[in-house]
């Protein structure tokens, strides 16, 4: 692993400077994105006083690219003993995650959600449009997030957490109501942590939670339709580096390409359009 010499510094520095007088060409992620992705370089920083420095010098924009890249938050990027470090931080968020923009195959597939755990990092898909990416934290080594096809059924703004009744959950999504596997907020401290479950930024759970599909129930125990389908696939690595990190030398390293999600897709694509159909009859009725 290269690190940056500490005579590099200053020059990191006034390029971050100079990165904030430049045009912001971020867009909502709501908003479909009309442009080609653009190949972004990366360095490595270290050490923990140089990445204080450089993440205080960013705007607001800057940081959550810098977050995003390194599937950390706030609270824990100055932990971090290497930083990733886009060369450029202007551009929209989609071209630092891995996910492709578009998706043909899934153009009849209304919403579905995708979780990769070798590059931690989710997607949501409209009708085959990216609309919403970002980092997660999955799984840890002794309790991995299990792989497969899953929907979204309840959710609660806020609830506790089965492993630690001192744990509390914001903007939790159930995918796996028996182990009470979901997607929420908590701590994102740059690699997998969590105790099966999918953590997400604050401004990313919110995101899903409200644009996700909860269960039709009938009663209290009858499921007359599921809710939005989520994919997660893959595994993760724990004795090697982080896997991010290699985009400094590789900046394709964690590209997950449309054929991939073709692939991941096809066999459940039957189930995932039955399900829809079904839902879209109970909720017309």
């Amino acid at each position: 692993m290269q690190y940056l010499k500490n005579s590099l510094f200053v020059l990191i520095i006034l390029f971050m400077v100079s990165c904030k007088q430049q045009k912001q060409q971020n867009i909502p992620q709501s908003d479909t994105p009309t442009f080609k992705r653009i190949a972004i370089k990366y360095q490595l920083v270290s050490p923990k006083d140089s990445i204080k420095k450089i993440f205080s010098s960013l705007d607001s924009s800057q940081k959550n690219i810098v977050l995003a890249a390194n599937r950390v938050d706030a609270q824990n990027i100055t932990k971090l003993d290497t930083l990733l470090l886009p060369a450029n931080l202007n551009e929209h968020l989609f071209n630092y995650l891995p996910y492709p923009v578009d998706m043909p195959y899934l153009k009849d597939i209304t919403k579905i959600i995708f979780f990769s755990y070798p590059s931690q990092a989710f997607a949501a898909y409209e009708n085959g449009k990216l609309i919403h990416t970002g980092p997660t934290s999955m799984g840890r080594k002794k309790d991995k997030t299990p792989t497969g096809l899953f929907y979204t059924n309840w959710k609660a703004e806020k609830t506790i957490s089965t492993v630690n009744d001192e744990w509390e959950l914001k903007w939790n999504f159930n995918i796996e109501n028996d182990s009470g596997i979901g997607f929420h907020q908590y701590a994102m401290p740059g690699y997998p942590a969590s105790h099966s479950c999918l953590r997400l930024t604050d401004s990313d759970a919110q995101y899903l939670y409200n644009w996700a599909d909860e269960w039709v129930l009938k009663g209290t125990d009858s499921v007359l339709a599921k809710g939005t389908p989520v994919i997660v696939f893959g595994s993760y690595n724990f004795s090697v580096p982080k896997p991010w990190l290699q985009l400094s030398q590789n900046p394709t390293a964690l590209d997950i390409t449309v054929k991939d999600l073709e692939l991941l897709v096809a066999p459940h694509l039957k189930d995932i359009l039955a399900q829809q159909a079904e839902r879209v009859r109970v909720t017309n009725m």
